[in-house]
């Protein structure tokens, strides 16, 4: 909503330009100044026609100010310098934004495009672990913003059932002396088979030939048992990943197997319509030198089995095929293997997937590795902080039930996690602090506290139900941290926007941190109940509830009625 103050302050601008004959430019640049005491809305227009009018932009902006008729949104509009600047009439912008703040608050309208998000994708020979958070999160929490923003979304799990690390643990099966516990957790005992096979690799070599028979085997289709051992091991490691997933907030529409591209013949239709550009050199590959790539794309073995990047590109071109748009989420480690997809995808008629790339979470004492054992899992992680989380509640609040305490610490601990990926740039690396992720005075415990409050004021005022505007008489307000927080609200749908837009998380992150700070400066300088503004102020308070919620919930996070 904070959007009509733009588009009202562009208009008058167009109108006054157009009044004293000048040329306007492509795009009227306005925005939000520095200050509150520099308006709400500025441009810098006069820099803009300087160059064309040979002018001061001094100059300009007195001729345009003498032309500007004030919309009825603004309560004046003066310079500051060469800036034009508009200030609100908060009595009008506030009862417009109140009113038409809704529980829905957030939803735009429908863009009539689907797009195919694929995120997380972990090779399924264990648990998710830490380093596979950053990629679920972000994808999960990007899909929840496109949605919102009005795209069709369908999520994604590219499940790699041909990789060479699951022929490892097949063959363990069949060779080993090692049985998994029924009783524990199928993907955490699917990763400790995995583990000792790669021990047993280390110590003899020589045994790399079996695993290379096992998937050249599993390729061709023809043996049923074999076939059945590579099922059962996925769809263990999976359905024990769908279980972490569902406990952090993270869902998938469809789980795609990788296998399916051999099964239904894509990966074959792909080969034959490169037929006319594949070299050979011992194995078939494409030269992408011309588009200034100077490693070869290898689409088989020697012994000619399929390798990921032939799968890869026959699921690519699926999705391109089922999709207006395609979104992957995936490491900074990819990027020249997105390189020669893109090309290639174009080459056989597909479009190039938008990608997001990532660097990568550690820990204080370095890397992680699921082959050599060392990493923390996810569900260790949400453990974690659950317990850390329940040990602050028990703390703060003796008066609640067990039930209470476990419920509120489950959604505080999540919501942390899920937090702390979110709040910075996929660019930026991160090491993972539990100090940081869950404090409760600078993370996301500081948001879910400021929903609870609002929550907790509107319970003492006796309200159990959405605040009717119709009952407010004297919209004006007085207080600085009121306007403020009323301003703040009416940038969410902004904010959706350029998220979308750019295909990142962090600025849904920060708005939400804003939001909270500004809401808690109200709570703890405005009077409410049994002021002379209370109708008022029970309003802003319901609507702050209703964005605060409805910001959490873009990054999958619950919002608490107490904390």
């Amino acid at each position: 909503m904070y959007r009509i103050l733009e588009k009202e302050a562009v208009n008058a601008l167009k109108n006054a330009v157009g009044a004293l004959g000048w040329e306007l430019p492509d795009k009227i640049k306005v925005e939000e100044p520095p200050s509150p005491d520099m308006g709400d809305v500025a441009s810098s227009i006069a820099f803009q026609l300087a160059k064309e009018l040979k002018r001061s932009p001094m100059e300009i902006t007195q001729e345009v100010l003498g032309k500007i008729e004030t919309p009825s949104i603004f309560e004046k509009v003066e310079s500051k310098g060469p800036y034009i600047n508009f200030f609100a009439d908060y009595e009008k912008f506030s009862k417009l934004v109140l009113e038409s703040l809704d529980e829905d608050y957030g939803t735009l309208e429908s863009k009539n495009t689907k797009i195919i998000l694929e995120h997380t994708s972990a090779n399924p020979n264990g648990p998710l672990h830490i380093g596979h958070i950053r990629n679920s999160i972000i994808g999960d929490s990007l899909t929840r913003i496109l949605q919102k923003a009005g795209y069709k979304v369908e999520t994604q799990y590219y499940v790699n059932d041909m990789g060479r690390q699951i022929a490892m643990i097949v063959w363990g099966l069949l060779n080993l002396d090692y049985e998994m516990d029924e009783t524990g957790k199928s993907d955490h005992e699917i990763g400790k088979l995995y583990f000792n096979v790669n021990e047993v690799m280390r110590a003899k070599p020589e045994l790399k030939g079996e695993i290379n028979g096992i998937l050249k085997k599993y390729e061709k289709g023809n043996d049923e048992k074999l076939e059945e051992l590579f099922k059962g091991v996925v769809e263990k490691c999976v359905q024990g990943i769908k279980t972490t997933s569902e406990r952090l907030n993270v869902h998938h529409d469809a789980f795609v197997w990788e296998s399916t591209f051999i099964k239904n013949g894509d990966v074959a239709s792909i080969l034959k319509s490169l037929e006319g550009r594949i070299k050979t050199n011992e194995v078939p590959y494409l030269d992408l030198e011309e588009y200034g790539i100077d490693k070869e794309l290898i689409l088989a073995r020697s012994d000619g089995t399929s390798l990921y990047a032939t799968r890869d590109l026959a699921y690519h071109l699926y999705k391109s095929n089922n999709s207006d748009k395609m979104v992957d989420v995936l490491g900074s480690d990819h990027k020249l293997a997105v390189k020669q997809l893109s090309i290639v995808l174009e080459m056989i008629g597909g479009k190039a997937p938008e990608v997001i790339f990532y660097e990568f979470i550690t820990l204080p004492e370095g890397s992680m590795s699921t082959r050599r054992g060392v990493f923390i899992s996810v569900d260790d992680l949400m453990d974690e902080a659950v317990e850390r989380a329940m040990k602050e509640i028990e703390a703060r609040r003796s008066d609640l039930t067990d039930d209470e305490k476990t419920e509120i610490a489950e959604k505080v601990g999540i919501g942390a996690i899920r937090y702390f990926i979110a709040r910075l740039s996929p660019e930026k690396h991160i090491v993972f602090k539990w100090d940081e992720a869950l404090s409760f005075e600078r993370g996301c415990a500081s948001i879910q506290y400021s929903h609870a409050r609002a929550c907790k004021l509107l319970e003492k005022a006796g309200i159990s139900e959405a605040v009717d505007p119709s009952a407010v008489e004297d919209w004006v307000l007085e207080d600085p941290a009121e306007i403020e927080l009323v301003k703040i609200m009416s940038k969410f749908t902004n904010v959706i926007e350029e998220s979308a837009r750019i295909n990142r998380v962090h600025p849904v992150a920060q708005y939400a941190m804003d939001l909270a700070g500004a809401f808690n400066k109200f709570y703890k300088s405005v009077p409410v109940i049994g002021s002379d503004k209370e109708d008022l102020r029970l309003l802003i308070v319901d609507k702050a509830r209703i964005t605060i919620r409805n910001s959490l919930e873009l990054m999958g996070i619950d919002a608490p009625d107490s904390m």
